[in-house]
């Protein structure tokens, strides 16, 4: 399986874990909270929105125009902090995103 087909599949993983754990959001941030110049858009979005509108989509863009992936991804240990407390699937969702942090920076 190429390492693209993978990070596809780990995308849709925590995509669908949003779902189920009812974090998923319907509606958007403000078209100003995108402009954002801060590291995860700290200044104008929670973490979980930056994840789900941010992230999420321009990942799935990458794929879809064949372009380059990062060299190198560590998303995982930001959320390990940003989500303390109790959220639904803290825990679930932090395996996730170590298991796609994993998919970067291996030799092919």
């Amino acid at each position: 399986m190429s390492r693209e087909t993978q990070v596809l599949h780990r995308l849709d993983a925590i995509e669908q874990l949003l779902h189920e754990a009812g974090l998923w959001q319907v509606c958007a941030p403000t078209s100003e909270a995108f402009n954002s110049v801060e590291p995860f858009c700290v200044d104008t979005m929670m973490p979980l929105q930056w994840l789900q509108w941010i992230f999420l989509p321009r990942m799935r863009a990458i794929l879809d125009a064949g372009a380059p992936l990062p060299e190198k991804l560590a998303i995982a240990p930001y959320y390990e902090v940003a989500l303390e407390g109790e959220i639904p699937a803290r825990a679930t969702l932090l395996h996730a995103l170590n298991q796609l942090d994993q998919l970067f920076g291996q030799d092919d």
